[in-house]
């Protein structure tokens, strides 16, 4: 991968992981029924970054499709996370990209 590449993916990701944590600045834009299940709603947020209902989690878990990311400090870590989960704080993201599969579905969480 170039490095104009590489540049690209970690802005892109580190995007993603500052919205996704910053609830406040994501609320709701719009909500509409979802086609892909009964009673699932999809929703719109500022960012545009995607959400994952708990249920599509447990399964992309439970197929070993998903690479999970604690964004949060250790200290919050040790408190208590998902199991599996990788601890990579948000500061650390960009420095620890090489860490990151390319061949799985990510998920960062914060709280």
């Amino acid at each position: 991968m170039n490095h104009k590449s590489l540049s690209l993916l970690l802005l892109l990701l580190a995007a993603a992981i500052v919205g996704a944590c910053n609830s406040a600045e994501s609320k709701k834009q719009s909500v509409a029924a979802s086609s892909q299940g009964e009673g699932q709603i999809d929703t719109a947020y500022a960012d545009g970054i995607p959400r994952i209902t708990i249920r599509d989690f447990e399964e992309l878990l439970n197929k070993n499709e998903v690479f999970v990311v604690d964004t949060r400090n250790q200290a919050a870590f040790d408190q208590g996370h998902i199991k599996g989960a990788k601890l990579i704080p948000m500061n650390e993201v960009a420095a620890r990209i090489n860490e990151f599969p390319k061949d799985k579905k990510i998920v960062t969480y914060c709280s």
